[in-house]
């Protein structure tokens, strides 16, 4: 079976080995295991698995020598609920190295009798880091959730996500002696007529670290997760621009609606690591909070697209781990839906990571509801894929995704 980003698969055997492939890369891969409880953190140093602790003092996860990992999910500890399955480069920002160099890389799930399932793995930026997928409970049953997720800061972001504290392995070494200064001779005996050319060395040179990009633009099923700097997100802030039309539209229905610009809204479904469900729109005035439930608040409502800021849902990183997924949205609440005249991009903005772009490309569709981009929790940080999937209203997106929320028709006041 090969399966897709997101795709989750019921896993019917007690014994797995997992393996990252990577056949035309020489980079230096690090696999990992991180096993945690229900909050995303682990519950102490000894349920991270890797090359320096290669085997669970359970006896359930087990790093190999070839970079494989086995995983008895008969004898996993019951505070487990989930074991994050991740790959790092090592050294990768002083080797300047990262995803995007691999091509054809897959994870393959091994069982007893041979291979269950394969998940290829692309569409790499800028990470150094993947969360490549979880074995999660669920029902007292054991499922994989194919996630792909990948983010910047290496093994020692990834670790800090899942609550662990990394301190250095040894204390830096001492700046090197300086140079013995030449010594000149200061007799002034000029009977010789050669002279020692004395040659001070120069400075050492200081290596620059590889900048990181500014702007990323996402494609289609893409994911990339915002970077994590000390132990919250900042605030993240999510923008919606649009164009109006040239000229104006007219038609038959221009004359009962008195305008032929578009309106188009910002909106988002949220749910919480508690099990709240709920919406972030302008519609019906659920415009949220940022320092309270649900930890995120829509700015304004430009019913015009004139407005040069357009419209900004923010989101209250220090609660992150608090949230479990937003699906940010828009729908035309006025005016045709023409959405390769609105020309609609979506950015993502937190501090230490880069900007994330979302264009809302796909055109032809009349369906007035779009949704645009998916944020998932993921080892305490959000990662942001790229939708842009359209439906005829909230609803039908609503069921697309699984949220259960009850929507009724709504007006602006």
């Amino acid at each position: 079976m090969e399966l897709s980003k997101g795709q989750k698969i019921p896993l019917n055997e007690n014994f797995l080995t997992i393996k990252f492939e990577r056949p035309d890369s020489a980079l230096e891969i690090d696999t990992a295991a991180f096993m945690t409880g229900g909050g995303g953190k682990v519950a102490g140093d000894e349920d991270f698995v890797f090359y320096g602790n290669a085997r669970h003092n359970s006896g359930s996860v087990t790093h190999n020598d070839d970079d494989s990992i086995d995983v008895d999910l008969s004898r996993v500890p019951r505070h487990v609920e989930k074991i994050s399955l991740t790959a790092t480069i090592y050294d990768a920002d002083k080797r300047r190295q990262n995803f995007s160099m691999i091509r054809n890389a897959r994870l393959k799930i091994f069982g007893t009798n041979g291979e269950i399932a394969i998940f290829p793995l692309e569409d790499f930026t800028v990470e150094t880091a993947i969360v490549l997928g979880e074995i999660y409970r669920y029902k007292g049953a054991w499922k994989f959730n194919a996630t792909g997720a990948g983010f910047s800061g290496g093994l020692a972001a990834l670790c800090n996500n899942f609550g662990i504290e990394v301190k250095d392995a040894q204390p830096p070494a001492p700046p090197p002696p300086e140079p013995p200064r030449p010594k000149i001779d200061t007799n002034r005996n000029r009977s010789s007529s050669r002279r020692e050319k004395i040659t001070i060395p120069p400075p050492p040179t200081v290596r620059e670290e590889p900048p990181q990009p500014k702007k990323v633009e996402l494609r289609k099923g893409q994911k990339i997760s915002l970077v994590k700097r000390g132990s919250t997100l900042g605030e993240i802030v999510i923008n919606l621009n649009w164009s109006q039309p040239t000229k104006p539209t007219g038609g038959f229905f221009s004359r009962f609606t008195g305008r032929s610009g578009i309106d188009l809204d910002l909106a988002c479904l949220f749910e919480l690591k508690d099990g709240s469900i709920g919406a972030v729109q302008a519609l019906g005035n659920h415009f949220g909070e940022l320092d309270y439930p649900p930890y995120i608040a829509l700015d304004g409502d430009d019913r015009t697209g004139s407005v040069a800021a357009g419209e900004t849902i923010r989101v209250n990183g220090k609660f992150a781990d608090r949230i479990k997924r937003i699906l940010i949205y828009t729908f035309i609440y006025e005016g045709a839906a023409n959405w390769e005249e609105a020309k609609g991009v979506v950015t993502v903005n937190c501090p230490g990571s880069p900007e994330l772009i979302v264009r809302m490309d796909e055109y032809g569709s009349r369906k007035h509801t779009c949704a645009i981009a998916l944020l998932e929790n993921v080892g305490g940080t959000f990662s942001v894929e790229k939708v842009v999937e359209f439906f005829d209203d909230s609803e039908q997106m609503d069921r697309a995704f699984d949220w259960g929320l009850r929507w009724t028709i709504g007006h602006k006041d």
